[in-house]
């Protein structure tokens, strides 16, 4: 049913150049352009703040301090209490977008989050069971390893479309700008949502199989004695020489002098975000073990994911708080 609407701007009532329809000073909404409709909604968005400057910047000045406030807080907790941080942490960057897309009905990304939640919620369970089975942490790397890749290549591709459409290359393949925009700027969220949401999990996953196999603790010596040919992420022993080039992956040796398999020691460093020997707890000079400098780029997106969990996880949290000290104080 078509709408009609009446705009009253200074206490005279405004057309902006619209055509009159039946009744003076009305004009029906449903036959105006976008361009028009959004003007209408610019005139009525200034009629209705106008005078109310003294209150929006106190509203200003209210999410400032809270951003400040929140942030202080945050950063002791983390240090504190480091892994009940993390917890809570996880646990909002997986349900906050839940709420949000299930009310926006954004029925892809909800098919994604369930085909991702069902089959990490099988890893994790696999890999919180005791006895650990001999092939769950390679199982666990490797899913969370293809997880981190695909999602990189998704974010960087979905940047490329964002940069490519700035640029007006959409328009070669007669594309809107509009919908070139959406798309790119849709894969960059996906790319970065489930690279930090599959790393959180896997450091999860990572810190449970390694103080289950013995040979990492968070704390003190490792509980076992590591020989020379056994891998100390997975437990499993080593079959490929360091100084040989293996069929599926090859085996790395650390500063320490500990070698690990290729896949594990991947996982263990960029993916669990442990920069340091399983065993001897030794820095890991990840420039030194990755020298391809095609691999450094994922190092580095690691590090960009760790930065935007503040913002995927905490930053909706305090939004609703300030939002609820403005409903309490009466601001609009």
């Amino acid at each position: 049913m078509a709408g009609v609407f009446e705009v009253e701007v200074d206490g005279v009532e405004h057309d902006h150049g619209l055509q009159q329809h039946n009744e003076p000073n009305q004009f029906d909404v449903s036959k105006l352009s976008p361009e028009e409709k959004w003007r209408v909604e610019h005139a009525r968005m200034h009629a209705k703040h106008k005078g109310h400057e003294a209150m929006h910047a106190e509203m200003v000045l209210i999410l400032i301090v809270t951003l400040v406030v929140a942030q202080l807080v945050l950063v002791q907790w983390k240090q504190r209490h480091a892994k009940s941080y993390n917890l809570v942490t996880l646990f909002q960057m997986w349900v906050v977008p839940l709420y949000f897309t299930t009310k926006l009905h954004w029925w892809r990304f909800l098919t994604t989050w369930f085909i991702f939640s069902v089959i990490t919620a099988y890893i994790s369970f696999r890999a919180t069971r005791k006895p650990l089975a001999c092939t769950t942490p390679r199982l666990v790397y490797k899913w969370f390893l293809l997880l981190y890749k695909i999602s990189y290549a998704i974010g960087i591709f979905g940047y490329s479309v964002v940069m490519f459409t700035l640029f007006g290359i959409n328009l070669i393949f007669r594309i809107k700008p509009e919908d070139a925009m959406d798309f790119g700027v849709s894969l960059l969220f996906y790319g970065l949502y489930y690279g930090v949401l599959g790393r959180d999990f896997a450091e999860m996953c990572a810190d449970f199989m390694a103080s289950t196999i013995g040979y990492y603790s968070a704390s003190g010596m490792p509980t076992k004695h590591l020989s020379d040919n056994i891998c100390a992420v997975c437990g499993q022993p080593i079959l490929v020489d360091v100084s040989e080039e293996g069929i599926i992956e090859n085996t790395y040796r650390l500063s320490c002098n500990h070698v690990f398999h290729e896949f594990c020691i991947r996982g263990w460093c960029i993916v669990g975000k442990k920069q340091m020997c399983p065993y001897c707890k030794e820095k890991v000079d990840l420039k030194r073990v990755f020298s391809n400098p095609w691999e450094r780029p994922h190092v580095m997106y690691g590090q960009l994911l760790d930065w935007l969990r503040y913002l995927v996880a905490w930053q909706p949290v305090i939004i609703g708080f300030v939002q609820g000290i403005n409903y309490i104080l009466g601001l609009e």
